[in-house]
């Protein structure tokens, strides 16, 4: 178990350090949080399809010994994890159909999205992806440059969405390269960056990804991924208004989860603590239906109420907007709250 000392060297290293050092056993993350595992729904058997990943940074705005912390929820396995829901599949997103060659994914008009890599540096147990075949879709050097070549001969694609797993995964060398291929396609408006690891893991926001992101002479947008409050501590919210202050739009992308932040108190904390940091509230997600996580869903109409009450209580810009991916639909699909 990590001591006070210990925990505070941590904090002085590279993020790269910090990222090896995360947590990958559920007794170990238990113990730092004093917690005991019998008296969690704790499941091994579920981090045999799906590795348990947490970093330090991301326990550490936990809350000691609260077996019901929103953090550790988002984290832990469990036995729920296990049970078959009706209408949950393996690509509820319909991600599959929509590769037009490994590791491109082209599913709405003018846009396209990259699978970078299919590590992250947290395993999110609602993950729409947690069940996707990686190995056989994620980029490589080949399959980069013909992912580039299929956005040079493309003119109507004007955005690229760098995804995975999680795009800032990859080293600032490897980023760069990639960075400046995009950077060379003149069709090519806006760069777009789907990442949680400046939430989960701020030392990644380093000067060399900054100005590599300055470097490209396209318009950047980070949306980077938040369902709590409490994810946001000092050292994110420093990340965040670093970002900011390069003159990227930053906006953020939440999932609506069951015993996480399915109640009017906890989005509208969330939705301030964002905007403190220079966050847009942009997406609220239903969750993408896919197979191991159906204990988290949230009726929609539950969620229509949730918005509802937002309404009420937040001036409009604070209000993300209500939203679900439906496999073959030319967007994502804005739930009517009227």
């Amino acid at each position: 178990m990590l001591d006070p000392l210990s925990e505070s060297r941590h904090f002085t290293k590279n993020w790269q350090q910090q990222l090896a050092e995360a947590f990958n056993s559920i007794d170990e993350l238990c113990q730092y949080l004093h917690l005991e595992i019998k008296d969690l729904p704790a499941s091994i058997i579920a981090t045999e399809n799906f590795a348990l990943r947490v970093p330090i940074s991301f326990a550490a705005c936990m809350k000691k010994g609260d077996a019901n912390d929103p953090l550790l929820r988002q984290v832990l396995p469990i036995t729920d994890e296990l049970t078959l829901y009706p209408g949950f599949s393996h690509d509820p997103v319909g991600d599959l159909p929509a590769a037009i060659q490994t590791g491109v994914l082209h599913k709405y008009h003018g846009r396209a999205l990259f699978i970078n890599t299919g590590s992250c540096a947290i395993n999110c147990r609602y993950c729409f992806r947690r069940n996707f075949p990686y190995s056989d879709l994620q980029l490589n050097k080949h399959s980069e440059n013909a992912g580039i070549d299929y956005i040079r001969a493309n003119s109507d694609i004007t955005e690229v969405i760098l995804s995975g797993g999680d795009p800032l995964i990859l080293s600032d060398h490897r980023l760069k390269t990639l960075l400046t291929k995009l950077s060379s396609i003149a069709h090519l408006k806006r760069i777009r960056i789907h990442s949680r690891l400046p939430i989960v893991l701020p030392a990644r926001i380093t000067p060399e990804l900054l100005c590599n992101l300055n470097n490209t002479g396209k318009q950047i947008v980070f949306v980077v991924h938040c369902n709590h409050a409490n994810e946001i501590d000092t050292r994110v919210s420093k990340a965040l208004q670093l970002i900011k202050q390069q003159g990227f739009t930053l906006l953020n992308q939440s999932v609506l989860l069951k015993g996480v932040n399915d109640h009017v108190t906890l989005l509208s904390d969330l939705s301030e603590r964002l905007f403190e940091s220079g966050v847009i509230p942009y997406y609220l997600h239903l969750l993408d239906k896919a197979t191991g996580t159906g204990h988290f869903e949230v009726p929609e109409t539950a969620a229509i109420q949730l918005i509802k009450a937002l309404q009420t209580t937040l001036p409009g810009y604070l209000v993300p907007k209500l939203v679900k991916e439906q496999a073959g639909s030319a967007s994502k699909l804005l739930i009517n709250i009227a």
